[in-house]
This record gives structure tokens, C-alpha cells and sequence, in this order.
């Protein structure tokens, strides 16, 4: 199964199964149907990070340096826990100004020069094909060891001819992918939906393939990670070899790693290429925030443990573990997976980098050089756009030729991380002009040339150099001795800094280097009026409305604006920028000779950068506008203006807020006078009705007494009882009634002590025990401690146990009532609950029978009923919560838990302990 025939059958088929997905994606964006409008495809496609170097080599970097790895992938995750605020502002700038590479982005910034984007394609050229040779690599090692193993792969390869070298002809068949689904339009800002498509299909598979070695190590080679562990803690060598003292350089190392994985994440091209052009939601970045560092952490789940089984088991080289292990127990079809992950990280590397670089090559190199040729404007009509496209697909092929060469040349002398660090440096030295131009308006031009130039050349001796070095290209000895005896030159310990490793060392070199001289020269030297514009521009990025602005002012008519469109993007391209346009009017003479509205040229400066680049689009506009674009005080205008209008609407905002909430606090008073208002008419109708009944009776009964001489003694004697009991009922009314007043007023006079509550309670019971019998009710007195000592006024507390006896005695259930009173101790407080058989009191009315006058008709009753309205005033619970509140207690009402109907509870703080209870009597 591991024959030539069959892993190069698979090997291609999988390549041509991207081929499929890629014309399926674009065949959708054709239908209105995209597939990257998903923000889940988008995080996949930032997964594109992970290479040939993250499937072969954090594993053989684990097993040399131990988790130091891990940094090459915190720094990302922490790039995407800012993107709300970093990368967020790069998609809104490359969104307006149609950037199409991190050449282009940087040559915007400082007045779209032509000069600088240049200077930044040159070193992304120089850095990044060594990043490619690692793809190319990894695929020529990986297809050794499948059909070699067990012999060492390094022996099949020196026997080669580079014709015979399956990357070679893998380079090949990506150039034609990327042809075909990189530059079908002209326009590079443009979304590639089907190469988008085709790369987060690929970061499922070598997610797949990586996992499943994974598993297949610590769960079939091994008994589970205990295992693994166990027999690795039995080795002091590879407890070493896998802990923290083993990442290079220490503490140094850590931050260098930590940073320089950070700035490369947002500086290398093939990521500036899915994270900002390929964009086309920055909401996207929301989700992508949490999903892209969980794929990083899922990948790297596993490396450390098959780092650990391939030192145990002495797999060969670290690079080759994933593959070496599931080779060495005799499997076929697992490292045919493998090999297909692999094949699929490195060529997810290089269909992006590869457009990414053919656009920073064909943009910012060969077309500023062809703009200055006279022959080229003199072309006629349309043809000039072909000519781009096939200058941008004649620099993929040169492109990747020259990562091969590379690999063929100086491949050998390094390992997969290392070559892929020495990129990571040099893309790193893209970030000073690219951040410190998007917050600080001072960056000049200058002072990012200077400083990129310095950067390059210090990470060239420090990192690039050496490795020709290394590779026998160079003589080494400079590398331990210095240039010239010079050993403070020494590159890996420049200026005598020793004992870091190297790439830290020229991190730290380079970046001081580039900073000093971007922040020093722009200090001391002038913006070009361009160049400042650009300038607010970029670092007012994220201020509402600024955008949208048209930014010339210059003057030009339609047809020379159609006839450069036209010469340069084709008539299709021209026609969309037209498009809105008064057809008829364009169609005449005289339409061609109306000026150009400002958005219009705005518009048409922008199709030009999405084709040609910001800098050469300049060039062409200014060919035919005469004047030029806003000002930096034009700018400034603009932004102050918009602040004016934000500000004034922020105001707005908040004193309508302001009147919203005073209304809502006008209309609760009114409720709330409206409440009160109908609580008094409510109280004095009560009153009046409570107090008339009690008078009706004795003046009815007092009026037969003096009209009738001749009543029986029986009868009379009776109606003086009853005159005696209706004033005793208008005394009790009454002194409610006051009683009443006086707690709302705040003037109820208690007289606390300390007591015991029962005590109280036992000569409460006694008191009604003889009225609850004549009624029928059972009463149960359960008191579950011997004493309970709290401070209280004895006849207040008294009223209200009676009052919620007699309460209970009165809703109890008319067949068979029962009433139960229940006392003890919960936490520092003393709790008597109530409790009756009766219907109980549904959850809405629970707080209303604390109301004034407020009483609870039994279910099912008339008010005429005796039961149906109980006899009393309704002051009775008012009152008895009011006293309760006044010693710093609670009363509620909640459902019974014993009996079921309605239960009262009363809860009083226990007494200090050193206040003597007295008995209530």
C-alpha cells in the first residue's frame, strides 16, 4: 500500500479534490450563494497558520526545546483576543482604501508611496521563501519516509534528481491552482471565495490527520496518557529534555518567542491575506476570536505526548515522529492519512502565500516600473488588463521555482521550525511601520524606510546569513570569530549579547533598530500633504463616518476617467465603477465631456487599488485629475465636523433619556397619588362602615329599651349585653383605629424587655383556648424549645399572637378545624408559625392582607355569609406587622407546610445572651 504509484495516486487526488471544492466555491459566489460570508469558514481559514511547520515540526520542537512550542501559538491567541481592537482596525482601513497586501497597506499609510511599498515586497520576497521551502521540504521528507521507512529518508534524497522530487512537481500543480483560482480577477482586493473555500477544507483534514495519530499514540502504542507518563517520569534524561528548563534562552526566550509569534501572526502575508483582504465581515472576527484559538489548542493537544513516545521509542528524527510512529507498528492506511495532513498544511501555506507574494511582486515591483514607460500608455483600449493578470501568474510560477530552488540549495542545513523562524523574523520587522503608523500620526515615510532597511539588514547577519553559513554556501568561521576579527559582530551574539537564543537575539537587534530609527527620523523630518492625509486617515480609522468621505477635490471629465478605467481594468470593471451612472448622458459626447463628480473619481481610484495597488492607482489619477486630494486640515474638518455631530446627538441622546426618565417618574407619582387617593376613599368609607354598625345596634337596641315599658326582664337583660358588647367592639375599633395612626406616625409607644416568648405564647394560648373550643377548633401547640429569650413589649407581642390565633381559628375549615401553632429556633432568630386547615390564601393576596381594612372572602361564599366575610375590622394584621417591625422582627404569610392551608409566621431576634429573660405572665 505504501508504493510510489499509491501515495502519489492519493497525494494528487487530493489536490485535485481542491481543484473541485475550489470551482464549487466559486461557482456559489457566482449564484449569490458565497461560502466565506460564514464567520466559521473565515476562522478556519486563519488556521492556514498552522503549516507543515505545526504538523511535523512542533513536534520535533517539543522533543528538542520542550514546550517552548506552545509560544508559537500563544502569541497568535493573543493577537486574536486583541482583534477587536488591532485586527478590527486593519479590515475597516483595507475595507476603504481596497488594500491588497501588507506592501500595499504600509505603502498607503505613508502617502502611497511607491518607493516604500517596493522596499516591503522586496523583503517579504527575500523572508518569506524560505517559509516556502519549509512546505516544499516537508513534502519531500514526509513521501521519503513513507516509502522508505525504515531507511533514513536523507539517503533516498541526496540519490535524486530534482526532476524526481515529488515537491517539484507539487509546486507545479499548485502554481496551476493558484492561476486558476488566485488571479481569475484582476481586481487582488477582490475575495478568492473558492481558494477560501479550499483552505478551511484543508484545516479540517490536517486537524483530522494530527488528532488521529494523536489518539492512535496514547491509546494503542501506549495504555493511555498514565502510561505514557509513567514510562517517561522513569527516564530523568526525557523529564529534562521535555521541561521548562529546556526551552532556549530562559526567561528571554519566553517573551522573544511570545512576541515574535504575535507580530508575525498579523505581518506575515499569507495571514495579512485571510485575515484582512480575504475578509468581507469584520463581525466575523467575533467568533473567529474564540474559534481560531481553540483549533490551535485542539491541534496542539497532542504533540508534547507524541513528542514523548517517539523519544521513548527512538523514532528517528523529531520531524518525522507523526509519521515515523504509526510506521514503526506496522500500519498502512494511518501514515497514508498522515502524509495527506501533512500534504495539506503545506499546501494551504503556499497557494496563500504564493498569491499573497505574486500580488506584492506584480503591484508594488513590476508595475511601478512599467507606469514609467511611454509605450505602455499609448496601449489601446482593454489590452493593458491582460497583460496584468498574466504578469501576476508568470510571478506565482518564478515564485515558487525560487522556494524550490532554495530548498534544493540551502534546505538541508535546517530544520522545519527553524527555517519557518527565520520568516517569522523577518515578516516581524513589517510591524513597527505598520502599527505604530495606525495610532500614531507622526510616522513618516522616511522613518519607516530607514527602519525597515536597518531591521532587514540586522536580521539578514543575524538569521538569513548564517544559514548560508550553516549550508557550506559561506565560510562559518565569521560565525565564532567575528567578520574581520571583529567579535563583537559576531551574529549570534551581537554587541557581546550571548546566552539568548538566536532568534530572540535578533528580534530584539532588529526591532531596536527599526523603532529607534522610525520614531527618530519621523521626529525630525516633514509629511508630505499626502502623506499626512493618509496619515488621519489610518489612525482615525475606527471614527464613524470618516470613510465614507470623499477625499478629492481635483478635476477631470468622464471620458478621460472611462478611457484610463478602460486601458487599464477592462470595460466589464469600468462599467461596474459607471454603474448609477445617467447611461444615456455616457453614451454621447457629451456626457464624456460633463466633469467627474468627487465620488466618482474617489471611486475610480479605488478600483484601481484593488488591481493595481494604492500607489500605482495614485500615479494613474493624478495622470488625469488636476488638483488633489484633501488636506490634512480638510481631514481634520472632517473628523471635527462628525465629532461636532456625534457629540450633539450624544447629547441629545442623553437629555432624552433624561426626559424619558423624568416622565416615567411623574407618571408612578401620579400612579401613586391616584393609589393614595383611592386607599383614603377606601379608609374613610371602612371607617365610616366599621364604626356605623357597632352604633346601629346600640341605638337600635337603646331605642327599644326606652319605647317598650312592658319588655320581659329575660329580654331586657339581653339587650343590655348586647349594647354592652357592640361598646365594647366600638372601643376595640376605635383604639385599632388609633393604634393604627400611631404606628404610621411613628408615635406607638412600646415598652421592650426582655421575655420569654414562651412563656408569652403558652399564656396566649390559655387566653383564646376556651373561644377556639366553642368554635370547634382543635388547637396543637407545638413549642420545640424550652425557653426563647427576646426583647419585646409582653402585651404588643401578646395582641398579636392572639390576632393570629384568632386569624387562624377564623379560615380554618368549617368541617373539621384545625389549627396549629409551631415555635423554635431558626439560626439566631425565633420563628412562631400559625398554621390553619382552611383554603389557604393564594401567593397575589399574600401581602394584601396586610393592607388597611383589607379582608379575604372564603372561595365560593357570599359577603352575606357569616364566614364568607370573618367578623373583625381588617386592622388586625396591619397592626400586628407594624408592632413586629417595631422589635426589629418579620411576619409573612406563606402555604402551611403541615396542615396545608394558610400559614402566618412571626420572627424575632433572639436577646443577647446576657439579658435575663423575665416570664410574661
Amino acid at each position: 500500500m505504501r508504493t510510489d504509484a499509491v501515495v502519489l495516486s492519493v497525494a494528487f487526488g487530493y489536490l485535485a479534490l481542491l481543484f473541485v471544492i475550489a470551482a464549487w466555491g466559486d461557482r456559489r459566489a457566482e449564484q449569490g450563494r458565497s461560502l466565506i460570508g460564514s464567520p466559521t469558514v473565515y476562522a478556519l481559514s486563519i488556521a492556514v497558520y498552522c503549516t507543515a511547520w505545526t504538523f511535523y515540526g512542533s513536534v520535533g520542537r517539543a522533543a528538542q526545546f520542550g514546550p517552548s512550542f506552545l509560544l508559537i501559538y500563544l502569541g497568535p491567541t493573543l493577537a486574536m483576543l486583541l482583534s477587536p481592537f488591532l485586527i478590527r482596525k486593519m479590515v475597516r482601513i483595507a475595507s476603504a482604501q481596497r488594500i491588497t497586501s501588507i506592501a500595499d497597506f504600509i505603502s498607503a499609510r505613508y502617502g502611497k508611496s511607491s518607493s516604500l511599498g517596493a522596499l516591503v515586497a522586496l523583503i517579504a520576497l527575500i523572508g518569506i521563501t524560505p517559509y516556502i521551502t519549509l512546505q516544499l521540504k516537508a513534502i519531500t521528507v514526509s513521501h521519503a519516509v513513507l516509502i522508505n521507512y525504515p531507511q533514513a529518508p536523507a539517503l533516498s534524497l541526496a540519490e535524486e534528481a530534482f526532476w524526481a522530487d515529488k515537491s517539484f512537481w507539487v509546486a507545479l500543480v499548485l502554481a496551476v491552482f493558484i492561476i486558476l483560482f488566485g488571479t481569475r480577477h484582476l481586481d487582488a482586493s477582490e475575495r478568492h471565495e473558492g481558494m477560501v473555500a479550499a483552505i478551511a477544507f484543508e484545516s479540517l483534514v490536517k486537524l483530522v490527520a494530527f488528532l488521529s495519530v494523536g489518539v492512535f499514540t496514547v491509546f494503542v502504542l501506549f495504555n493511555g496518557p498514565g502510561d505514557l507518563f509513567a514510562q517517561v517520569s522513569a527516564s530523568p534524561e526525557l523529564v529534562g529534555a521535555l521541561g521548562l528548563e529546556a526551552v532556549p534562552g530562559g526567561a528571554s526566550g519566553w517573551i522573544g518567542m511570545l512576541v515574535l509569534a504575535f507580530l508575525a501572526f498579523i505581518t506575515l502575508p499569507r495571514q495579512f491575506q485571510v485575515l484582512v483582504v480575504e475578509n468581507v465581515d469584520e463581525r466575523h472576527l467575533k467568533r473567529a476570536s474564540w474559534l481560531f484559538p481553540l483549533y490551535l489548542l485542539a491541534i496542539n493537544l497532542f504533540v508534547i505526548p507524541i513528542a514523548m513516545a517517539g523519544m521513548l521509542l527512538s523514532a528517528g528524527d523529531p520531524d518525522s515522529y507523526v509519521l515515523t510512529l504509526p510506521l514503526s507498528a506496522g500500519l498502512e492506511a494511518l501514515p497514508l492519512l498522515v502524509f495527506i495532513g501533512g500534504l495539506s498544511a503545506a499546501t494551504g501555506m503556499v497557494i496563500v502565500e504564493t498569491i499573497a507574494l505574486s500580488t506584492m511582486v506584480s503591484n508594488q515591483l513590476i508595475m511601478p516600473l512599467l507606469l514609467r514607460s511611454r509605450r505602455l500608455h499609448l496601449g489601446s483600449r482593454g489590452e493593458l488588463a491582460g497583460w496584468l493578470l498574466g504578469i501576476r501568474r508568470v510571478a506565482i510560477v518564478l515564485i515558487l521555482l525560487l522556494g524550490y530552488l532554495y530548498h534544493a540549495l540551502i534546505g538541508d542545513s535546517y530544520s522545519l521550525v527553524t527555517i519557518g523562524l527565520v520568516s517569522f523574523a523577518a515578516a516581524s520587522q513589517f510591524a513597527p511601520a505598520m502599527l505604530i503608523g495606525m495610532y500614531w500620526r507622526g510616522a513618516t515615510r522616511r522613518g519607516a524606510a530607514l527602519g525597515l532597511i536597518a531591521g532587514t539588514l540586522i536580521w539578514a547577519w543575524t538569521l538569513l546569513i548564517p544559514g548560508f553559513a550553516q549550508s557550506g554556501w559561506v565560510d562559518n568561521t565569521f560565525l565564532t570569530l567575528g567578520p574581520f576579527g571583529l567579535e563583537w559582530l559576531r551574529p549570534y551574539a551581537l554587541f557581546g549579547l550571548e546566552d539568548w537564543d538566536i532568534y530572540s537575539h535578533s528580534l530584539l537587534w532588529s526591532l531596536t533598530a527599526n523603532i529607534g530609527l522610525l520614531v527618530g527620523v519621523s521626529l525630525f523630518t516633514r509629511q508630505s500633504p499626502l502623506e499626512q492625509t493618509q496619515a488621519a486617515l489610518f489612525t482615525e480609522a475606527m471614527h464613524p463616518g470618516l470613510m465614507e468621505t470623499s477625499l478629492w477635490h481635483g478635476q477631470t471629465t468622464r471620458g478621460e476617467l472611462r478611457n484610463l478605467l478602460d486601458r487599464y481594468l477592462g470595460t466589464g470593471a469600468t462599467a461596474r465603477v459607471f454603474a448609477g451612472q445617467n447611461t444615456s448622458q455616457m453614451g454621447s459626447g457629451h456626457g464624456n465631456d460633463q466633469p467627474a463628480p468627487p465620488e466618482m473619481i474617489a471611486r475610480a481610484e479605488q478600483a484601481l487599488s484593488g488591481a493595481l495597488g494604492n500607489a500605482s492607482a495614485r500615479v494613474l489619477i493624478n495622470s488625469v485629475v488636476r488638483g488633489e486630494a484633501l488636506d490634512l486640515e480638510s481631514i481634520l474638518s472632517i473628523l471635527d465636523t462628525t465629532s461636532e455631530t456625534l457629540e450633539v446627538n450624544r447629547r441629545l441622546e442623553q437629555k432624552s433619556e433624561e426626559l424619558a426618565r423624568a416622565s416615567e417618574e411623574l407618571r408612578a407619582a401620579n400612579e401613586r397619588l391616584r393609589e393614595l387617593d383611592r386607599l383614603k376613599d377606601e379608609f374613610v368609607a371602612m371607617v365610616s362602615h366599621e364604626l356605623r354598625t357597632p352604633l346601629t345596634s346600640i341605638r337600635a337596641f337603646a331605642e327599644i329599651l326606652r319605647d317598650s315599658n312592658d319588655l320581659p326582664d329575660e329580654k331586657r337583660v339581653h339587650f343590655l349585653n348586647v349594647v354592652v358588647k357592640e361598646s365594647q367592639r366600638l372601643s376595640r375599633l376605635i383604639e385599632e383605629i388609633l393604634d393604627l395612626a400611631r404606628l404610621e406616625s411613628g408615635r406607638l409607644t412600646l415598652n421592650p424587655q426582655p421575655l420569654d416568648l414562651v412563656a408569652l405564647t403558652r399564656h396566649s394560648v390559655d387566653a383564646v383556648h376556651h373561644m377556639q373550643e366553642n368554635r370547634g377548633v382543635a388547637l396543637d401547640v407545638q413549642i420545640e424549645v424550652e425557653q426563647a429569650p427576646v426583647v419585646g413589649d409582653p402585651d404588643r407581642l401578646e395582641q398579636v399572637i392572639i390576632n393570629l390565633l384568632d386569624n387562624a381559628g377564623k379560615f380554618a375549615d368549617e368541617t373539621s378545624p384545625k389549627v396549629l401553632l409551631r415555635l423554635g429556633r431558626y439560626k439566631n432568630h425565633f420563628r412562631l408559625a400559625v398554621e390553619d386547615n382552611g383554603p389557604g390564601i393564594v401567593e397575589e393576596e399574600r401581602e394584601r392582607v396586610f393592607e388597611k381594612f383589607h379582608q379575604i372572602q372564603r372561595p365560593g361564599e357570599s359577603p352575606e355569609k357569616s364566614r364568607g366575610r370573618p367578623r373583625g375590622s381588617g386592622l388586625g394584621l396591619p397592626i400586628s406587622r407594624g408592632i413586629v417591625a417595631h422589635l426589629g422582627g418579620r411576619l409573612w404569610v406563606e402555604e402551611a407546610p403541615t396542615l396545608g392551608g394558610a400559614c402566618l409566621t412571626m420572627e424575632l431576634p433572639a436577646a443577647p445572651p446576657s439579658t435575663p429573660a423575665s416570664p410574661a405572665a
